[in-house]
């Protein structure tokens, strides 16, 4: 049976597989009918010829069940401006679709391919628009016809999307050529879905070297973007890689062999064990160890520091161990400050900035993320950025702080430095010249860095540089039963729980469903156990898993509910499994140096840069389906604009992983727990996502599981090198 019609709307869209529920007005004018199948691209306006059969849905009616879709050019002058106002072009709408077809007739869409600048003659278009207009034409044409040839080789609907975006017209020869190649080239691609599309492009053999050697690559990557190892021991990497390739391990040995004799792979010892490295990995982790020796010489003693007049200035009474941590730290090269929450960390730091005010010597501070700068801030009163806005990041350069262009500091301070990895470590020690003074402050005890490597606790394990290591927790600290409770479970001794009136309430609720309403109910509306009437801001949900009626994933679709409903005024969005709707509470989920920003500084000044960041959280302020984009204004202030396309980037905020809080500090965090996966119920977990509250730790569930926690010390370590180039160098 064929049908021939003008796409109503869309009903539902999986953008991941293009599977589509769509309502196609009929040339019989019968009524819309309901169509379902593969048709990723359609959009409201465009006529379709479909081919298939008609069947009953027991929940959804009568359904059109699509075999063969043929997108047809409009027929009518209707049919054209339903095309054009659908939402496909960027930067028309229904009112501007209507000023084209007046103008332009049937020749509409022939002016808009070949004669684009015609488009200048309607009002209301300008160059910036006809730019918009024309760029979204041309490129919905070329990607239609892009998708349809990689369609046969496997190729998802976003996946196409992503391989046009980076090879444009060459996508299909690429692909061809070695889909291996995507790994490397797109975001998204790895090596399943390389080996998926390699099957059906002939050439590529299971045994293929194109495929080992990719396979071993990934192997590595993998190990370093999922559990954050720097390099796998030899016999790791084999067992790894022969499960991803299903081979023999004596043909994936010779294969490395010979990637370690092209040079694609190092192998270098750590201590005893044959580590294979990814090259430039293997370089960083020299490279910081090397920078960090080097820094470490001591400078020129300075005789005239006087710590009892910082103590006067600053109306301080110091402990002896921050009086001796003040003393080492300002005549080192590098020292390392490590301690836990209410050990007086920010005391030590004000007391060593007021002291190079007082001599007229330069500082900079800076930490990993902007709310970790921006807590840093409140904490010194001394203006704190990210390292990556102290090195200048921009997309087109990198980082334009480097060794040519060094930074001009006398002294540079890094707070929460548990959070720094390798690759961006290393890109602050090549802007450091030699002479500069480096103060590294963090706890150790907290989660290590969501990239590769484990810097802070590699050179403290080291033994190569100067420690000072806090423990004693100051009178008014201990007054906080978050703080001591932290130590606590740092300790390995169970939290006080009780339902009283302290910053640190625990309330036992058994069943998972009842937590859940429980939590709901604690967010919903304004609560004075919580002590917010702005839950939505203040309060920040912690989950230590992603799945399950407790995950992040369930709990965000819960709350977004019960604090975001649905509303007319509300557009909303589908990416995948998630619904995005005007004013949900967002978090980036993956670094963009690219995308670019605005705001508004404290005079009245527009700022303007690029870069949003892995754990950046803020509120989805406008979503524009016209356009396809969304707008995040960032909790610090940032305006950026994303393109739908890059919705991969976004996740909803009502709850977030343990794991991604890190840096971050929050007023309230209500914290589910009620089992779960053992290798995410450990002491490391819990201590970390107590360490994020600001004023009240709201825990309920199972006493039996905060217990298992406590008992359960992270026992999975890192491969990383640095520790012990540290201790070779």
């Amino acid at each position: 049976m064929e049908i021939t019609g003008i796409v109503d709307r869309i009903i539902y869209r999986n953008t991941e597989n293009g599977y589509t529920v769509l309502s196609l007005r009929t040339e019989n004018g019968d009524g819309p009918v309901t169509v379902c199948g593969t048709v990723p691209l359609a959009s409201p306006g465009e006529q379709l010829q479909v081919e298939g059969t008609i069947k009953y849905h027991p929940k959804y009616g009568q359904q059109f069940i699509a075999s063969r879709v043929e997108t047809l050019a409009p027929s009518t002058l209707a049919a054209i401006e339903s095309y054009l106002s659908g939402g496909t072009i960027r930067g028309i709408g229904p009112a501007m679709a209507r000023l084209i077809v007046d103008k332009f007739g049937m020749d509409t869409l022939s002016v808009m391919e070949k004669q684009p600048e015609r488009l200048l003659e309607v009002s209301g278009i300008g160059r910036k628009k006809l730019a918009m207009i024309s760029n979204s034409f041309n490129e919905n044409k070329s990607m239609r016809e892009i998708l349809l040839a990689l369609a046969p080789y496997g190729v998802t609907v976003n996946q196409a999307y992503r391989i046009f975006k980076v090879y444009g017209d060459l996508a299909l020869g690429k692909v061809q050529e070695n889909p291996y190649q995507l790994i490397d080239d797109i975001d998204g691609i790895g090596f399943l879905t390389a080996d998926a599309i390699a099957q059906r492009v002939a050439g590529f053999e299971t045994n293929s070297v194109a495929r080992l050697f990719a396979g071993i690559k990934y192997a590595l990557q993998d190990a370093r973007t999922e559990y954050g190892h720097t390099y796998l021991p030899h016999d790791k990497l084999i067992i790894k890689s022969c499960g991803l390739l299903g081979v023999d391990a004596e043909l994936l040995t010779d294969a490395v062999d010979a990637m370690l004799a092209e040079g694609s792979l190092v192998e270098q010892y750590v201590g005893e064990q044959q580590g294979i490295f990814l090259p430039y990995i293997a370089r960083l982790e020299g490279a910081i160890a090397q920078k960090l020796i080097q820094l470490s010489e001591p400078p020129v003693a300075n005789p005239f520091w006087d710590v009892a007049q910082y103590e006067r200035d600053l109306h301080l009474t110091l402990s002896e161990s921050q009086r001796i941590a003040v003393t080492r730290a300002l005549d080192a090269g590098v020292m390392i400050i490590t301690g836990g929450p209410g050990t007086g960390k920010t005391t030590i730091i004000r007391c060593i900035t007021h002291a190079f005010e007082l001599m007229g010597m330069t500082y900079a501070l800076a930490a990993p993320t902007g709310r970790a700068a921006k807590r840093m801030t409140e904490a010194t009163g001394a203006d704190a950025s990210t390292i990556h806005r102290l090195l200048e990041y921009n997309p087109q350069e990198g980082f334009v702080r480097n060794k040519d262009n060094p930074l001009v500091y006398d002294l540079v301070i890094v707070d929460e430095m548990s959070m720094v990895d390798v690759p961006l470590m290393n890109a602050l020690l090549s802007a450091l010249p030699r002479g500069t003074r480096l103060l590294l402050v963090g706890d150790a005890d907290q989660l290590p860095p969501v990239g590769c490597g484990d810097v802070l606790r590699d050179c403290l394990e080291s033994g190569r540089l100067p420690v000072i290591r806090l423990t004693e927790i100051f009178r008014q600290a201990t007054q906080s039963r978050i703080i001591t409770n932290a130590h606590r479970i740092d300790q390995g001794q169970m939290p006080i729980l009780s339902d009283d009136e302290s910053d640190f309430i625990f309330e036992e609720i058994l069943p998972p469903e009842r937590i859940l309403e429980r939590v709901t109910a604690l967010c919903q509306k304004e609560c004075s156990r919580l002590g917010t009437s702005e839950p939505l801001m203040d309060v920040q949900v912690l989950a230590p898993m992603k799945k399950g009626i407790l995950g992040v994933e369930h709990l965000n679709q819960v709350l977004q509910q019960a604090l975001n409903p649905a509303a007319l005024n509300k557009p909303e969005h589908v990416f995948g499994e998630t619904l995005f709707r005007e004013g949900d509470k967002i978090m980036q989920i993956k670094n963009d140096y690219k995308i670019s920003w605005q705001r508004m500084d404290q005079n009245g000044v527009l700022q303007e840069g690029t870069g949003v960041f892995n754990g950046d959280l803020g509120t989805l302020y406008r979503l524009d389906n016209l356009n396809r984009t969304m707008s995040i204004l960032f909790d610090d202030g940032r305006l950026a604009e994303y393109d739908f396309t890059q919705s991969d980037e976004l996740d909803l905020a009502y709850c977030i992983s343990i794991h991604k809080s890190q840096g971050s500090e929050f007023p309230t965090v209500l914290l589910p727990l009620a089992g779960g996966p053992a290798m995410l119920l450990n002491r490391n977990l819990l201590y970390t996502a107590v360490t994020r509250a600001k004023e009240l730790v709201y825990c309920l569930g199972h006493r039996d599981t905060v217990a298992r926690m406590v008992r359960t010390v992270m026992s999975r370590r890192r491969y990383t090198s640095l520790a012990v180039r540290l201790q070779e160098l």
